[in-house]
């Protein structure tokens, strides 16, 4: 593909309002996106490639497929933040927390409070087991329906057998 064909269609995609537009001629193929200022943060991105005009596209290498691995769902009951709030393990700075992993607890014990609007609500364990997971630090933000912590029903049982 000629520089003034690319040129033409750089000007076209800069002065329309679309946004990418991709040509094929024969072995050549061109693509031209144009973005957008962004101001959201998003997560790291693969190195950007640069390909000279006239590359067949067979040439052009492919990125490996990503391989996720999906989490593990915790095995227990898990409490969730019923709201949007600060997440603290126990009453006050430099006190005991209110549970620890390990520790056996009963529906209705304290496992933590969560200040929202200056609020402190304390989070109460809805089943008794043994708490085996703190999924948050102290201190730091939650969400509505963020998992706080797991506590085990068959650990305990385990336990007492």
């Amino acid at each position: 593909m000629d520089l003034r064909k690319l040129k033409t269609l750089i000007d076209l995609v800069a002065e329309s309002g679309i946004a990418e537009i991709e040509v094929t001629e024969g072995e050549d193929k061109v693509r031209i996106v144009k973005h957008a200022p962004t101001v959201v943060a998003a997560p790291a991105a693969p190195p950007v490639q640069t390909v000279v005009a006239g590359t067949p596209a067979s040439a052009l290498p492919v990125p490996p497929p990503a391989a996720e691995a999906a989490p593990e769902p915790p095995k227990g009951s898990v409490v969730k933040s019923p709201m949007v709030g600060t997440f603290y393990r126990s009453p006050s700075p430099g006190a005991k927390a209110f549970v620890e992993v390990g520790q056996q607890v009963k529906a209705g014990d304290t496992l933590c409070i969560i200040e929202a609007m200056k609020l402190l609500n304390e989070i109460e364990a809805e089943v008794a087991g043994e708490v085996t997971e703190v999924l948050v630090e102290n201190g730091q933000p939650v969400e509505y329906g963020q998992p706080l912590f797991v506590i085990s029903q068959q650990a305990a049982a385990a336990r007492q057998a």
